[in-house]
């Protein structure tokens, strides 16, 4: 996942912006991680370096 999307994207079910926790990645994308909404605080993982934006009941 591209770091400059962080900006844009916002958690789909209440559209709240995440706080990311970064396990592996270099200074342009993040390989694997965690997106945590600020809001409801529902988390999405990132995976291989893409994120998984589905809530998890359609993971």
């Amino acid at each position: 996942m591209k770091r400059r999307i962080l900006d844009i994207i916002c958690c789909p079910v209440c559209k709240g912006k995440f706080m990311l926790t970064e396990m592996e990645g270099n200074d342009t994308e993040i390989m694997e991680g965690l997106l945590t909404c600020t809001a409801c605080k529902r988390v999405y993982p990132i995976s291989s370096g893409i994120a998984n934006l589905l809530p998890e009941d359609q993971r």
